[in-house]
């Protein structure tokens, strides 16, 4: 069977990191931990946040985690989806805005 470009177990040895930088590493997991705790935000809102965000940067690792971790905190399949959705309509959102520099540059071109 060929190797996968993103083999799953990867995700397990995150914390591998620290093996080329370690100082750097152990700030970078100090201040996730610490983003990633109760606050203003619920940690089940924080999940759903990352679930989103992981699925706009299309990382299979965070998707992977996130879908976990929101399942874990209660949240239902819709919550999860509709976060998804969120994702797509700002990424879709975020092309279409940027029209705006296609059209600009067009009418400087064709003096409109």
């Amino acid at each position: 069977m060929a190797k996968k470009y993103y083999d799953p177990a990867d995700l397990n040895k995150f914390g591998n990191i620290a093996e080329f930088q370690k100082p750097m590493a152990e700030k970078f997991f100090a201040w996730y931990a610490e983003v990633f705790k109760e606050g203003a935000l619920t940690a089940r809102e924080k999940s759903l946040i990352a679930l989103a965000v992981a699925h706009g940067v299309q990382c299979p690792y965070c998707i992977d985690a996130y879908s976990t971790d929101a399942l874990e905190k209660g949240c239902s399949e819709a919550q999860m989806m509709e976060a998804v959705h969120v994702a797509a309509a700002i990424r879709g959102g975020a092309s279409l805005v940027h029209g705006t520099q296609m059209m600009n540059h067009v009418k400087d071109l064709t003096g409109a």
